[in-house]
């Protein structure tokens, strides 16, 4: 399936164009607030018109302003969830999923109420009323009466940005197997580095209405010129075992072994590791006692300035870029250059399981 936009519109001072598509898996509109990504997704959804430009599903005229087609939001059956969960106070959880339903075709759906309570974890909340659950409680009931109106495609604009940490820890993981399990394609806006990371497989960059990169969560994050401080490398591996006693996971990844958190970490399981450019220390021998448990043996592949009296360095380790961001006078001190061996240290704290 295949989602394609391109969109120029006006709206009040700001100037929005855009072009890009989106396919299978979750595709992340990624970018500070005010870039844009709402208003993207909003004129997907058909709840904001466009100036100009086409928007269209395999083929299928969503939108074209050259040749006057608006398709309104209910017959493109899309799946919306937005920042807060927005249920019915008044009805039970049963009945906030069933209202989903009603949107659904009539013929030719299977009845997957009970796998989507299942895939959601929400099979002990269904009598309860919305007053009587947590804010990560009400947005999975939320995804799932989205996913109840048997959407071809599921729109996702910050579903976590109202949650606190532990709830968007609670949330996170469905949102994984809604990704795994469903094969339904979703767009996804987002400001968190650590959302994208763990979630996307294709990040459309935003800045100020237009388009600065698209492309692999990993290429995109690695490339935050614009955002440094943001900036961070994702390395994709394979846990090897899971050490209870201490709770870190052994991960193989083509930088390297790397000794994660082991939360819901399972042997086998393929796994995500973010690590923010900021948590990497840069070494040109082997450091020995530290408390750092990660270090990669690498060759330097390029030093840029990134303003504030920085650099990225960027380490090739294995078949992985491993992206520090340190002083300028730390990379003089060092007398790194392109090509040098060096070894990057890792705080273990600064990876998250993806």
């Amino acid at each position: 399936m295949t989602l394609t936009v391109e969109a120029k519109t006006q709206l009040g001072q700001f100037s929005l164009d855009v072009s890009f598509t989106s396919e299978q898996g979750v595709t992340a509109l990624f970018g500070r607030s005010g870039s844009g990504k709402t208003s993207v997704i909003r004129m997907i959804a058909g709840l904001s018109r466009l100036d100009n430009g086409r928007i269209t599903l395999d083929g299928d005229a969503l939108v074209d302003t050259s040749r006057g087609i608006f398709q309104p939001p209910h017959r493109r059956r899309f799946g919306y969830v937005f920042q807060e969960a927005r249920l019915f106070p008044h009805m039970d959880v049963r009945k906030n999923l069933n209202y989903g339903r009603w949107f659904a075709p009539k013929s030719g759906q299977p009845d997957n109420f009970d796998q989507v309570v299942e895939l959601l974890g929400i099979g002990a909340l269904l009598d309860r009323r919305p007053g009587r659950l947590s804010g990560g409680e009400q947005q999975r009931v939320a995804i799932g009466r989205a996913l109840l109106s048997a959407p071809r495609l599921l729109l996702m604009d910050e579903p976590l940005a109202a949650l606190d940490e532990s709830r968007k820890s609670e949330v996170l993981p469905y949102l994984e197997r809604l990704r795994d399990e469903l094969g339904l394609p979703i767009v996804y806006v987002s400001h968190s580095v650590a959302e994208v990371a763990r979630l996307a497989d294709r990040v459309v960059l935003m800045k100020d209405g237009r388009i600065e990169a698209i492309g692999g969560a990993s290429e995109v994050l690695r490339g935050l010129s614009g955002e440094p401080r943001e900036a961070a490398s994702v390395l994709t591996g394979t846990v090897e075992e899971v050490d209870e006693v201490h709770r870190l996971a052994r991960v193989k990844t083509g930088a390297g072994i790397l000794l994660v958190p082991a939360e819901q970490a399972q042997a086998g399981k393929t796994v995500r590791v973010l690590v923010p450019a900021r948590d990497v220390m840069v070494a040109t021998s082997k450091p020995e006692g530290l408390s750092a448990l990660n270090i990669l043996a690498g060759t330097v592949e390029s030093i840029d300035a990134d303003g504030d009296a920085m650099i990225g360095v960027r380490i090739t380790c294995g078949s992985e870029t491993v992206l520090a961001r340190i002083t300028a006078f730390s990379g003089g001190q060092l007398g790194l250059t392109v090509g040098q061996p060096v070894f990057a240290a890792i705080k273990t704290v600064a990876l998250e399981r993806r």
